[in-house]
This record gives structure tokens, C-alpha cells and sequence, in this order.
């Protein structure tokens, strides 16, 4: 899987990284997670996260992006917010809920123009002054974008971001080299058919 990094963050995300680029394997892996329940790669997709990160980051607690409530009952949990518990524990900060969806739609299917209409958010409680959201996939930056203005708007003065996937995109500072991608219990990722 191809390593991306650090990322030039849609205003007002201070800062963006992202663990791989959303292709191949990387795909695969987060399909598992997000269309057929499978948990097993949460943890060390966490502890990848947590690596991208640079020492000293400034965050008081971790959120998530949440998917609609009618995603939320019909897969029976939010994979972001699987991400972002896992995270909190593996950077030792509270999790906390601070945004709720408004809409139904999801991004999936969707082209560009219609991602950037989509998501919206609101905020559930005051959020810390400064806030790390995650999410499992960065395509437009739509969504981040949408969580961090509400953030912002409710009062947080530092909104950071970290996804597990990325679609490639212009504004990244692709890494050069292939990230080695083991589950947490250090065997290989098993490849299955591309996820259509």
C-alpha cells in the first residue's frame, strides 16, 4: 500500500494526514471494515493513524465525522467512530461525540460537485478548543470540510484531521515507497477480488 502522509487540509482544517492511498489493498481493507462488518483491522488501522501523526500533536480530544443515522442503524455501527475510539485509546485522549448528521445522504456513488453539496452537520455539545477528527476516507474533502466548520463554528479554535484512506489527489504530498500494511496481529492482509 502506498503511504501518503501529510496533506494540504480544505480550510479550516488546520492540518490533514492521511495513513494510504484508498487503492488496492488499502481499499479492499476499508470495504471490509465499512460494507462487510470486519473489525479485526480497527486496531492496527488505529496504531497506523496514531503513526502519521507528528509527537506534540496539539489536540485535547479525538471526534469523528459521523455517518447518518439510517447508515448507522442499517450497518449497525460507524466505522469512523470504531477509528476514532480506537485512536483516542491508542493516543490516550477522550473521545468525545460533538457532531450529528443532519443529512441522510451518504457520499458513496456521488460525483464531485454532489460531494461537496452533501454533508452536514451539527453540533451536540461545545467541543474542546482543540479537536482531532477522523474518518475512514478522504475523496473531496467534502465531509472533513463540513465537520470542521461546525466545529468551528461551535467554538473550537483548532480542528485537525486524520483519515485512514485517501483517494490520490492533486493537494497530497504523496511519500515515495510502498507502506508495509500488516493487520494488529502481525500476519499480512489478505487480498480478496477488487471491491466493485
Amino acid at each position: 500500500m502506498r503511504a501518503v502522509g501529510e496533506m494540504a487540509p480544505p480550510d479550516p482544517l488546520s492540518k490533514l494526514w492521511a495513513v494510504f492511498a484508498y487503492t488496492g489493498v488499502g481499499r479492499e481493507l476499508l470495504a471490509r471494515l465499512k460494507y462487510r462488518n470486519q473489525r479485526s483491522s480497527v486496531k492496527w488501522l488505529a496504531s497506523a493513524m496514531g503513526s502519521a501523526l507528528p509527537c506534540g500533536l496539539a489536540a485535547e480530544a479525538v471526534t469523528w465525522a459521523p455517518t447518518s443515522p439510517q447508515r448507522r442503524r442499517r450497518r449497525g455501527f460507524d466505522q469512523a467512530e470504531l477509528l476514532a475510539r480506537a485512536l483516542g485509546r491508542e493516543l490516550g485522549l477522550p473521545v468525545v461525540s460533538v457532531l450529528r448528521r443532519v443529512d441522510a445522504a451518504g457520499q458513496t456513488g456521488r460525483n464531485r460537485n454532489q460531494r461537496f453539496c452533501a454533508p452536514a452537520f451539527d453540533s451536540r455539545r461545545s467541543p474542546p478548543s482543540s479537536v482531532l477528527v477522523v474518518d475512514d476516507v478522504i475523496t473531496t474533502g467534502a465531509t472533513l470540510q463540513a465537520a470542521a466548520k461546525c466545529l468551528v463554528k461551535a467554538g473550537a479554535e483548532r480542528v485537525d484531521a486524520v483519515v485512514a484512506g485517501a483517494t490520490p489527489l492533486p493537494s497530497s504530498r504523496l511519500q515515495s515507497g510502498v507502506a508495509t500494511m500488516r493487520s494488529h496481529n502481525s500476519t499480512p492482509v489478505e487480498r480478496e477480488p477488487p471491491w466493485t
